[in-house]
């Protein structure tokens, strides 16, 4: 039968494993690879990409092009009605047409590569069992008969049928449009069962919201339900930001102003007695060559670029716009566990039955002693602390693991934690729980703050109806659960003194920078029902404290001080309690400030918790709605804000937070999905990281656009002060189109891939409505434009009276060329000298202008470009007048960046005050 039209929703799990050809060990490596040849990769079919020659011939769309053709066109149809051979014009004309069309082909190849890096690298991952051994791959390598396991907040990446579950429940909305999570069972469905019926199945592009599962893939890729429909998954949003609509909104208004010159450059050209073909083909040169019709895709090209760049150091970026809001960050809100902490934790003591116990052992390997002071003590010796670990370890979803021959652990750190201390007393998870097999349980909930697992306990009490509720979480939680204590391993009631015991007990480990769990448990004589949380909510007994170390990272000690000089504002978000919270912000060199606990945010009024959330640094016992309220009231003070999140319930806040950053390894799908920017490596130093090279990125942007606008202004400068004074023109048609052709080619892109300063967060935050052009950029562009302007139209007025026009206009047209190509070396910053950033750092500028002096050279001297440009071999002496002159400006605007670097800062980073 055709694995298409098998109903796999009526079939038990035992007859799909065997339809299918798998087991619950999952498939080997070679069947796999097998499978993968049969059926392909995992994946819905990728929107169809535009063809090379379709986004070439899609340049040509546009009103200036038509123009540029038109011109073209004209020249070509003048040879029949005049003698002057304007075929050589044409034929320039259409040639810079085609270079033009495929300078944009590759800048839009660019981008689009680039973008397809970022989408590979934001792709979904998938847990899988394999030969036994559980694998993290990439959801595209799925294949039928893959046994897949799923927790809270997973994405189902293929059609599966399910094995095992807990407490399933799935948010099937993008499929079904029903708005509820759907509960999930094993038990078969009839054949004829409608898709939101088939409740024994998962499929592609759900959530699992709660609980726990492991299933078998039936159908992947286009086979399944949500590709049958053509619905793709939510990836990489490719939406237009506020910067480039901004952008092109800027280009559309210069489109008018620079048409309006050149329409004056045509009066001018009248009044002057130039001939009316010659203004033409002049005015339209000078309109197509000073639009910066090609900035919106600049700014694309350098995104994308930027974007790339900060995959590299672990910030996948999956909105645009975290790109722009990056730089205005005034505040970064951190979780603490494995952000600024390592996330390596180990138990280093356990309390229980009045006694403190030591643990030694680094990492995962499961080899430690226990120690009562200072003697060594045997485990197996005592039942108390054996009770302890075993609770531990059953109420847990984490197991050891072996990679390469290291011992790892599949699963959250502090879990895995708990199973190495039970490992080293000789528990094995494995063996516990086929001797205590888990018949239901309640999964972690942040707002709860703990985890219930229910166990056959018949081989512990020799009783066949006993089951036990082990319980771990927060210690107040928990404590206020319990009514009685293990004592020497027997139940007795819990007193005040033993609360304060606890109490005491668990503060000392807290300030010891340890993270404590509480673990208790309930027996259940009878229990045929489900397990709920008021089953747990009381009557539980105590059996003791474990606490665990989470070290700091030593780069977020260094992040944080770069954030200080940054201007940025770091708060820590923890679950842990306030006096682990406290130790670790010491450790890391955290601003001063008050710590608060979710308990009391819960007591302020929004306006309260506004009005003193600026002096609050640690957050502690936090909750996921307590991180929106967070947001909300820093955003009211007009912060910025960066959240980092990781789980299901952080969702909320990651939205509402001007930049949300998930986690890319502990972080769930929804979370991910939530946010604009994703930490493939959960380092706050990488948030930092994010934030330098987003103001960089910004800086590029900002240098792209003075080295346009000033390029093409000065171009219409020169034209306009030449046509007024001298009466010629200094620049034929040709020429200004080959100005505009290498100059901004040369330096627009190379520009965008300017190496950081390096004081990027030595600068204040950059205010978010200050866009790309500020008045101290507009004052530059301005004075540039009219110095490089009015340097070519001084150089043409002394030349053409002393020689051809064709050797005047040769002189100027080198000239402004020049002035150019040094003006996209200081381009690179407004306030450092060449020598502070290198003269050869940059070397992608420094190749491509180093390509367009040997092409103006050829233009010059090659004589069929000597024709086709109307060129004149230029002199020694004429060659020395046009380096003294744009060498001159450079070194004179060098030398105003070494004495007034902050001449141009002008809302720079604020906006300008008004007053009237």
């Amino acid at each position: 039968m055709e694995r298409s039209s098998l109903h796999w929703h009526n079939l038990s799990p035992e007859d799909t494993l065997s339809e299918i050809d798998s087991d619950i060990d999952g498939l080997s490596d070679s069947e796999v690879l097998k499978r993968q040849e049969k059926y392909g990769f995992n994946e819905l079919l990728d929107r169809k990409k535009t063809p090379l020659i379709i986004v070439f011939f899609r340049q040509f769309l546009s009103p200036l092009i038509y123009v540029l053709l038109a011109a073209g066109a004209v020249s070509l149809a003048s040879q029949f009605f005049t003698d002057e051979k304007h075929y050589i014009d044409a034929f320039v004309v259409f040639g810079v047409i085609i270079l033009n069309a495929l300078i944009g082909t590759l800048q839009e190849s660019q981008a689009e590569r680039a973008m397809e890096a970022l989408l590979e690298l934001a792709a979904p991952k998938a847990n899988v069992k394999r030969d036994g051994n559980i694998q993290t791959i990439p959801a595209r390598e799925i294949v039928p008969g893959d046994i897949v396991l799923f927790e809270a907040g997973d994405k189902v990446p293929a059609d599966i049928r399910l094995i095992e579950s807990a407490n399933l429940r799935v948010d099937e909305s993008v499929l079904t449009g029903e708005s509820l999570p759907v509960e999930k069972q094993l038990s078969a469905v009839p054949e004829d069962a409608i898709l939101a019926e088939r409740v024994n199945m998962l499929f592609m592009s759900t959530i699992i919201t709660n609980g726990r599962a492991t299933g078998l893939a039936v159908m992947t890729g286009m086979n399944t339900e949500i590709g049958k429909i053509a619905t793709g998954l939510s990836e990489v949003e490719q939406e237009k930001t506020p910067l480039q609509k901004n952008i092109k909104k800027l280009s559309k208004y210069l489109v008018w102003v620079f048409v309006g010159v050149s329409a004056l450059l045509v009066v001018v050209g009248l009044i002057q007695g130039l001939g009316l073909f010659e203004l033409f083909l002049l005015a339209v040169a000078a309109a197509v060559a000073s639009i910066p019709e090609g900035l919106p895709a600049v700014v694309t090209v350098v995104l994308a670029i930027g974007m790339r760049s900060m995959a590299r150091r672990n910030s996948i970026i999956r909105r645009l716009v975290a790109v722009e809001t990056l730089g205005s960050a005034t505040v970064i809100c951190s979780d603490k566990t494995g952000t600024l902490t390592l996330n390596q934790m180990t138990v280093r003591k356990l309390f229980t039955d009045g006694k403190e116990i030591e643990i030694t052992g680094e990492g995962y390997a499961p080899e430690g002693q226990f120690l009562e002071g200072q003697s060594r003590i045997d485990p197996a010796n005592d039942e108390q602390l054996l009770h302890l670990l075993r609770a531990g370890a059953l109420c847990n979803d984490a197991s050891l693991t072996d990679t390469k021959g290291t011992p790892d652990i599949f699963g959250d750190p502090t879990e895995g934690a708990l199973v190495v201390a039970a490992a080293k007393a000789g528990l094995d998870k494995e063996d516990l729980e086929v001797k205590y097999p888990r018949e239901d349980e309640l999964p972690f909930a942040s707002e709860k703050q703990y985890m219930v697992t229910l166990h056959y306990m018949a081989t512990l009490h020799s009783r066949e109806d006993i089951k036990t509720a082990y319980i771990k979480g927060s210690v107040e939680k928990i404590i206020d659960y319990c009514t009685s204590i293990l004592k020497n391993n027997q139940v007795t009631e819990m007193t005040a003194a033993d609360r304060s015991q606890i109490s005491e007990a668990a503060l000392a480990m807290g300030k010891d920078a340890l993270r404590v769990i509480a673990v208790a448990y309930r027996d259940f004589p009878r229990k045929d029902d489900k397990l709920t949380d008021d089953d747990i909510q009381s009557e539980l007994t105590f059996i003791g404290l474990m606490g665990m170390a989470d070290p700091p990272r030593e780069e977020a000690k260094k992040a944080i001080e770069l954030c200080k000089q940054a201007g940025i504002e770091v708060k820590m978000i923890t679950g842990d309690n306030k006096i682990t919270a406290e130790s670790v912000a010491r450790q890391i060199n955290l601003s001063p400030g008050r710590a608060v606990t979710g308990s009391e945010i819960q007591k302020m009024t929004d306006g309260e918790l506004t009005t003193q959330i600026e002096e609050i640094s640690i957050f502690a016992r936090i909750e996921p709605l307590h991180k929106l309220r967070i947001i909300n009231a820093l955003k009211a003070n007009g912060e910025i804000v960066a959240m980092t999140g990781d789980g299901v319930n952080d969702a909320p806040a990651l939205k509402a937070a001007d930049i949300g950053v998930s986690m890319g390894i502990t972080g769930t799908d929804v979370a991910k999905e939530a946010s604009d920017m994703v930490l493939a490596d959960d380092n706050f130093a990488s948030v930092v990281s994010a934030v330098d090279e987003g103001r960089a990125i910004f800086n590029r942007l900002r240098n792209v656009l003075f080295y346009t606008l000033n390029t093409n202004l000065s171009e219409l400068v020169a034209l306009i002060l030449a046509l007024v004074f001298v009466g010629q023109s200094p620049l034929l048609a040709v020429q200004i189109l080959w100005v505009n052709l290498v100059t901004d080619t040369a330096g627009d892109i190379p520009l965008g891939m300017e190496p950081k300063i390096g004081d990027e967060l030595s600068q204040p935050p950059r205010h978010p409505s200050v866009g790309l052009i500020y008045p101290g950029l507009f004052i530059r562009i301005a004075v540039m434009a009219i110095i490089i302007g009015l340097g070519t139209f001084l150089i043409f007025q002394w030349a053409e009276p002393r020689m051809s026009i064709d050797e005047a206009r040769t002189l100027a047209f080198c000239a402004i060329v020049a002035f150019e190509w040094l003006m996209a070396f200081s381009a690179r910053s407004d306030e450092h000298t060449i020598f502070k950033l290198g003269i050869l750092r940059n070397k992608a500028l420094v190749f491509s202008i180093g390509l367009a002096v040997l092409l103006q050279i050829a233009v010059v001297y090659v004589p069929f470009l000597q024709i086709a440009f109307k060129t004149y071999p230029l002199t020694l002496r004429d060659w020395i007048i046009v380096v003294a002159a744009a060498g001159g400006l450079f070194i004179i605007e060098e030398i105003r960046k070494a004495l007034f670097p902050s001449l141009y800062r002008t809302g720079k980073y604020n906006p300008v005050k008004t007053t009237r």
